[in-house]
């Protein structure tokens, strides 16, 4: 069992530290499980509140993101540095600068791995944007005469069906970038279709270990078996269904504005299709067999599409002669001009089209947030949450904490304390804190990366206004596992 070294204070909370820790239900300061706490606690101090105001501070900034028109990385990049520099000071006056370089070190540790795992789906989405993969799924829907409800639902369906299997973050991006292609240029319906889609894949990941970053850590750590995840099947449902079904009611039933077109799939388009399947394959393969992380198997699926591009681009030319052959013998010099714009694929550009933002304003967040937890906050909130609450309370408040900050802290934070709770708490602890992050856009690595992708179609006030009605399923859903559930709260785990 891995504890939380307290301080006598914490251990006994006085009245100042419960109105100081009050707002971090809200804010949900949390961080990895290898910085849990520093030797010293620094939440009484004036750098601690400092840190905290900053953390405050930027975190408005991003908000405020459609107002004032800077990128959300730009605070919080400033706001992690400035925490870190104001640790690293406390800590060299106090002779202990290796336990900050340390504390640091397995911060960065864990967003990289989170970084190097979106950067690679981002690239095979690029390419297979590249390919004209979402074009002709768009010439596709438009063909079959989809209204904007069926979209709706449809790619809210296929996010909750896929992601237990591809992962919510996958899943989103994908759903996200064939919203964007249907609709393109209607921002009102592209923001309500990608909260359902966020919602949606949060809500499969919920019942899987391989749906969600979260899930997979509740696995690994023994605290739920691979089949017991089903039994959240139906309150991950109901967190789908509510809102949807009244998001539904606000879409006006026309199919989206566009012109048949026959889309001409560039060349490698369904082989690239296929390398991200075996992508996802090997990360759920290297993990689930070898317990390595994920992000091996994504870096390793990176190198089959660089193999993949060094084929295409060595073998460009005959391709391109043997196909002005054939147009040339068929008459068909539509296709025959086409050629003349084909150029080589360059893995290295779908990189460089990568939502740099996004990943950068993960770095910020996460860097803030260890900050934080290292000052003290996590052995604080610990003792608030579990010892002073009733642990179905403090599970359903993780769930909201996880809104605020990515969901992926807030479960290394419940791991690392390990409270003791029957076996129905920790599968409550699953649900909330993954589905909690649906509240928010920047609450799971699903919305951030759908907020990068849509290019400011989908923004965080645009899922604000709708954080009422993802609240309704959010309720529900804890209610109906409660009730369905009943049994498991009885099993000490």
């Amino acid at each position: 069992m891995v504890t939380c070294p307290r301080s006598s204070d914490h251990r006994h909370p006085t009245r100042w530290s419960f109105w100081f820790c009050a707002p971090l239900l809200f804010l949900g300061l949390s961080t990895p499980l290898h910085a849990a706490a520093g030797p010293l606690d620094l939440t009484p101090s004036a750098v601690g509140m400092a840190a905290l105001a900053l953390f405050v501070l930027a975190y408005a900034l991003v908000m405020a993101e459609e107002k004032i028109h800077m990128r959300k990385s730009k605070p919080v990049l400033v706001a992690a540095g400035i925490i870190w520099a104001m640790i690293g000071w406390v800590y060299v006056n106090a002779g202990l600068s290796t336990e900050s370089e340390h504390a640091f070190r397995e911060t960065l540790l864990e967003f990289s791995e989170l970084m190097l795992f979106l950067l690679v789906a981002m690239t095979y989405i690029n390419a297979m944007e590249e390919r004209r993969v979402f074009d002709a799924l768009r010439s596709w829907m438009i063909r079959k005469g989809f209204s904007y409800k069926q979209l709706f639902w449809l790619t809210g369906g296929l996010a909750f069906v896929i992601s237990p299997v591809a992962d919510n973050l996958t899943t989103a991006l994908l759903m996200c970038a064939v919203v964007t292609k249907v609709a393109e240029g209607d921002k009102r319906f592209i923001n309500l279709c990608c909260i359902n889609i966020v919602v949606a894949a949060n809500a499969g990941g919920a019942f899987s270990p391989f749906g969600d970053i979260t899930t997979l850590m509740v696995w690994q750590a023994g605290m739920v078996e691979f089949y017991e995840f089903l039994s959240l099947f139906i309150p991950s449902l109901v967190n789908f269904l509510i809102p949807a079904v009244v998001m539904s009611l606000f879409i006006n039933n026309r199919k989206p504005e566009g012109v048949y077109e026959d889309v001409w799939l560039k060349r490698g388009a369904r082989r690239i299709i296929a390398l991200f399947l075996l992508t996802v394959a090997t990360a759920v393969a290297g993990h689930t067999l070898l317990h390595l992380p994920p992000v091996l198997g994504m870096m390793t699926g990176l190198g089959y599409l660089q193999f993949f591009g060094y084929y295409l681009r060595r073998t460009l030319p005959r391709s391109l002669e043997r196909k002005r052959k054939r147009y040339t013998r068929r008459g068909d010099y539509r296709k025959l001009e086409q050629l003349g714009s084909v150029v080589p694929f360059d893995v290295f550009n779908r990189v460089a089209r990568a939502e740099w933002d996004t990943l950068l304003f993960f770095y910020g967040v996460v860097m803030c947030v260890g900050g934080l937890g290292f000052m003290g906050y996590l052995a604080t909130m610990s003792e608030l949450l579990y010892t002073q609450w009733d642990a179905t309370w403090a599970n359903v408040v993780l769930g909201l904490i996880s809104a605020v900050i990515d969901n992926i802290p807030v479960m290394f934070a419940v791991l690392t304390m390990e409270p003791e709770m029957s076996h129905g708490h920790w599968l409550l602890v699953t649900l909330t804190a993954g589905v909690g992050g649906s509240l928010l856009s920047v609450g799971s690595a699903a919305g951030v990366a759908v907020m990068g992708q849509s290019r400011g179609a989908y923004t965080f006030m645009g899922h604000l206004r709708w954080a009422p009605v993802i609240m309704l399923g959010y309720i529900a859903s804890i209610a109906v596992h409660l009730w369905l559930n009943a049994e498991s709260f009885a099993i000490m785990h």
